[in-house]
This record gives structure tokens, C-alpha cells and sequence, in this order.
């Protein structure tokens, strides 16, 4: 471990985990000031090779463990499959390194706890990649909230809704022993996150869920990026989620996931919110591939109409949560215990209480 880290600019970097995310995540590194990647671990050896000369990377491990070894490390993003967050990342801590982890947290809340308790006890930082609530017009409405043009927000309805997109059948993904659960925990908590954080981040307190898995088992609902694979893994994770969740002050919000239904073509992302003063529609249609969502805004003043759409830009996506987990390392201790993972630990109990609701088939309260 670099023991003068906190004190410097310069800081050296590992990355665990070469699949979409920990691309992005060296990428993201790379345009940084300052920030090395010396390592990078990853298990696919042709693809490791490439990326290692592409980036100039020092050092290249077929295992994790191995890129632990090196004593010049500041930090380490862990972006593998959901089942190995929580061991590679306590390991990572234990070792006095901070850790941006790829989402969910963990598989459940009782792994994310052990990653948080982790942070705490190394007085390091724990970030988890919370990338949509990074969009440009999810910030531009968080703004027009904030900022009470709204009035009081008292129910909301968010989505993430894919007609053909389960991600890998039969993979990792698949697999709730791996993954900890399907589009629910997957992109549902991306949904979860943007929501609460527009919303003013009001407390759960309870969640009545249901889930369904009617096209997966069937070999449905893959697509050319997603595609079926010859496996012995079944598939028991739902492929649609919903659920109603109750805020505190009497708050509303209706959340939806799904990887796969007959709907439209495009994926959408949305949110709706229904103010005492106001109004506001976002709908992001092809989802994360639509840098710039449809967003109005529905009010009136004086009685009369005064509806209008905000302009935003596009947001920085991974590289605005890498760049926000360097200047919060650069910040010094005196900050670091304000990001020890708990809010992305508060996601991961809200949908441990979805899948407990939809098992049980009533109310869960938090």
C-alpha cells in the first residue's frame, strides 16, 4: 500500500475485471490527471494481453489476488460478476486501498454490510458505480426539484423496460446464487437509485413486490448482444420485477423493471412525478443509448399553463463516478467516512425487501 496517498495528487490504480464495466472503468482512468492504471486482473488471457498493451498497462494477472500483491497500489475498482464483490472488495479494504465497485453493491444487504463494516474499519472509501443518476437531464430535473418548482413530490413511477435483453441466458447472470437476483438487481437498482436521489432521498419504509419469470426459463427474450448459451446453470431469477414502495411523509414510488416482455422494441427508461405545485415526465427511449432524454415539465402560474421542456446535456456517465471517486480520495480523510458505501447499502436492503415481499406475497416492512 502507497502510505502517503492521502497526501498526493498522483495516484495509482488497479482494475479487477475486464467484461464492459472494467473497460469503462480503465478508460475512465485513463483521462484523469494524475491517475495510473498499473494493474489490471482479468481472467480472459487474449483479451487481458490487448488491453495491457492498448493502455500501457505495467502489469497484467490472470487473478485478483495476485494484483493485491503490489505494494504501490492507492485504490482498486472491482468490476466482476456480483458474487465476487464483496469478497474482492473486503479483501481490497483489509489491504487499506479504497474501492469503487461496480453495481449492486453485493449480492444482498448482509454482503454489503460486510463491505461497509470493511470501509469503516480501514477508514477508506467505498464507492459503488451509480452511473444513471449521473445523466445530464436526470441532474437537470434533480435541479428543477430542488429548487421546489415541483412543490411536494407525492408519487412517482420509474422504469427500466427491455423487450428482448437478458443478458447472457444461462450466465452468471442468470443465476441468483451468482448474481443475487435478475432485472430487479441488475437495472432495477439502477431505477431504485435516480429515483430516491431525485425524490430528496426519503426513507423506505416499506415494499410490496411481485416478480415473474415467464419468458427466460423458455429460452426467450435474448437478443444479438444478449444471446443464449449451451449451460448447466438454470435460470431461477425473475425477468420482470414491480413494486410499490412507501416513503416516509406519505411519498409514493412505483418501480418497474424488466429484462424481458412484449412491449416495444426500444428499452425506456423513465420517471414520472406528480408535485402539489407541479409536474414532470422524463423518458429516455433506447435507455442508456439516448444520451438526452424527453423531459417535460407540467405546471402553471396564475392559473395558467406554463408547461415547458428543460435542456440538458448530455451527462459523463463512468467517467463522471470515476472522476468523483479520484476527488474524493484526493480530499483527504477528513471526508472519506462520508462515503463508505452505506447509500448503495440502503438500495441493497430495499430490494432484499422486494424479493422477501414477492416470496411472501404481502408487505415487507423496512
Amino acid at each position: 500500500m502507497n502510505e502517503q496517498h492521502a497526501d498526493r495528487q498522483d495516484l495509482k490504480v488497479g482494475v479487477v475485471g475486464i467484461g464492459w464495466a472494467g473497460r469503462q472503468h480503465i478508460e475512465a482512468y485513463q483521462r484523469v490527471d494524475g491517475v495510473e492504471v498499473v494493474a489490471v486482473a482479468g481472467m480472459e488471457a487474449d483479451l487481458l494481453a490487448e488491453l495491457q498493451g492498448r493502455y500501457g498497462i505495467r502489469d497484467a494477472f490472470a487473478g485478483w489476488e495476485e494484483l493485491l500483491e503490489l505494494k504501490d497500489l492507492d485504490a482498486v475498482s472491482v468490476a466482476v460478476p456480483t458474487f465476487l464483490h464483496a469478497p474482492i472488495a473486503v479483501a481490497v479494504l483489509n489491504r487499506g486501498l479504497h474501492v469503487l465497485s461496480e453495481k449492486p453493491i453485493a449480492r444482498n444487504g448482509g454482503e454489503g454490510q460486510q463491505m461497509v463494516d470493511a470501509a469503516r474499519r480501514a477508514g477508506r472509501v467505498l464507492d459503488v458505480a451509480f452511473n444513471h443518476r449521473r445523466r445530464g437531464d436526470i441532474q437537470a430535473l434533480k435541479q428543477i426539484i430542488d429548487a421546489g418548482e415541483l412543490g411536494r413530490p407525492y408519487y412517482a413511477k420509474a422504469s427500466w423496460l427491455r423487450r428482448a435483453g437478458i443478458p447472457m441466458l444461462g450466465s452468471w447472470f442468470t443465476s441468483k446464487d451468482m448474481a443475487g437476483g435478475g432485472p430487479l438487481a441488475d437495472i432495477g437498482v439502477h431505477v431504485l437509485d435516480y429515483a430516491l436521489h431525485l425524490l430528496g432521498e426519503p426513507k423506505v419504509l416499506s415494499v410490496s413486490a411481485s416478480m415473474y419469470s415467464e419468458l427466460g426459463p423458455r429460452g426467450r427474450g435474448g437478443n444479438e448482444r444478449y444471446t443464449a448459451l449451451d449451460t448447466n446453470l438454470a435460470f431461477d431469477v425473475e425477468d420482470f420485477a414491480s413494486a410499490f414502495i412507501r416513503l416516509e411523509g406519505g411519498g409514493t414510488l412505483l418501480l418497474e423493471a424488466g429484462w424481458a416482455s412484449y412491449r416495444e422494441t426500444e428499452d425506456l427508461l423513465d420517471f414520472t412525478v406528480y408535485g402539489t405545485d407541479g409536474g414532470a415526465e422524463l423518458r429516455a427511449v433506447g435507455a442508456s443509448n439516448t444520451p438526452v432524454a424527453d423531459l417535460r415539465v407540467f405546471t402553471d402560474k396564475g392559473g395558467v399553463n406554463a408547461d415547458y421542456a428543460p435542456v440538458a446535456q448530455p451527462g459523463l456517465a463512468h467517467q463522471a463516478v470515476v472522476d468523483s471517486f479520484i476527488q474524493t480520495i484526493r480530499a483527504g480523510e477528513a471526508v472519506w467516512g462520508q462515503h463508505d458505501g452505506s447509500l448503495a447499502l440502503t438500495r441493497a436492503r430495499v430490494i432484499d425487501a422486494c424479493y422477501e415481499s414477492a416470496a411472501l406475497y404481502r408487505e415487507v416492512m423496512m
